[in-house]
């Protein structure tokens, strides 16, 4: 068995450890940022993803007494073995729902799914916004279909890793982070089109520009199961209903938004329209070679974010109030909100102050200290070892 790369072999070696033998293969799914477009997804509008180097890694061997058997080095105490007949929403639960959830869905759209058995790996901070699970479902999905010889396209192998998410883990999330897992081209973000399914690459050379993009973990987990993500959708869905429109990517212009009487349901249509619009402006910046320009759009996100969809959290004002006090060009919380990561858009050279500056104004408060990571963007998932 080829193995490529140190994160591989450490996947390889987990499969051993927990099965006694060798893996099939090793499949990767990354990790994503997305660069701006935040609760516009499931409103059918515009996001802005691009892959991380970092994701998840699924040593995987078919095997053929129809179980799926479950392992992950981060979270070893909780194993899972089911029947691949037994699959239900809720069976397995935890982070084995996950995986679980690919094998559930490929199966119910008629796909002919073996028994597997998995072990898991990852450099990617759960709950810390950057779309583990995703990856996890993306990482098991490819996986099954490569050693069940399955010809899935990759946009259909995304609808059905995010239906496992929505029906069997239960977490209405939209379409954003799988397409990201398993889509995204290296140097590129991925314009997605979350109503016609459209995407196209939109160049994202930070390095020649100067510039790097930090990823600030505030620390604070969140968990999208929680009810808090799905009142928001909920709240959207009530929105555009109450507009007579099908989404609220059929409004169009805030000026229709402010027709609600309800002032709740005003703040969550404004922010996706204005959201929708800084995605189309950040896209026309980056394809016009000004990145820097983005800097502005990310910080307006926030302020939406915080304000209009209350889905923000003190470490993350903080963090962004403080990066863009150090220099950044601009920052915002990503991903779904409740905790996780804030984004600053910095110059190389002051990259330094911002982290710095942010981790200032945490000790200042007590709090635990930030970690950092700078976000390359990197290809979509891949097999990393056999053939």
């Amino acid at each position: 068995m080829k193995v490529e790369g140190g994160v591989a072999e450490r996947a390889a070696d987990w499969f051993a450890e927990c099965f006694g033998a060798e893996p099939d293969g090793v499949w990767h799914a990354p990790g994503r940022v997305n660069l701006i477009g935040e609760h516009t997804d499931y409103n059918e509008g515009f996001v802005l993803p691009f892959a991380l180097r970092q994701g998840v890694r699924a040593a995987v061997s078919r095997r053929d007494d129809g179980v799926l058997e479950l392992r992950s080095r981060q979270v070893p105490r909780a194993p899972a073995t089911v029947a691949l007949s037994q699959l239900a929403p809720g069976t397995p639960s935890g982070w084995a729902a996950y995986p679980a959830g690919a094998a559930w869905a490929l199966r119910q759209a008629g796909y002919r799914v073996a028994g597997a058995s998995i072990a898991i790996d990852a450099d990617l901070e759960r709950g810390a916004a950057l779309s583990s699970s995703a990856a996890l479902e993306c990482a098991t999905a490819l996986a099954l279909t490569d050693l069940n010889g399955l010809s899935v396209p990759r946009p259909e192998l995304a609808a059905l890793a995010r239906r496992g998410e929505n029906e069997f883990v239960g977490v209405p999330s939209g379409i954003m982070d799988e397409s990201a897992s398993l889509l995204c081209r290296a140097g590129h973000a991925l314009l997605l089109d979350c109503r016609s399914g459209q995407t196209s690459d939109v160049p994202l050379d930070l390095a020649a520009a100067g510039l790097v993009l930090l990823v600030i973990d505030t620390g604070v987990r969140h968990a999208l199961s929680d009810g808090r993500y799905a009142a928001r959708r909920r709240s959207c869905e009530e929105a555009a209903a109450a507009l007579g429109v099908p989404s609220l990517r059929d409004v169009t212009g805030p000026g229709q938004v402010e027709l609600l009487a309800d002032t709740v349901l005003r703040r969550r249509a404004r922010h996706v329209i204005t959201e929708n619009a800084r995605v189309l402006d950040a896209v026309a910046l980056l394809r016009a070679g000004d990145i820097a320009g983005c800097g502005p759009l990310l910080t307006a996100s926030h302020v939406s974010l915080r304000d209009d969809f209350e889905v923000s959290w003190p470490e993350a004002d903080v963090a962004v109030e403080a990066a863009t006090a150090g220099g950044a060009l601009g920052a915002r919380m990503t991903g779904g909100g409740f905790g996780g990561s804030v984004i600053a858009l910095t110059q190389t050279r002051r990259g330094a102050d911002v982290r710095a500056g942010v981790e200032a104004a945490y000790d200042r408060r007590g709090w635990g200290a930030p970690r950092f990571l700078e976000a390359l963007p990197s290809p979509g998932a891949l097999r990393l070892v056999g053939t």
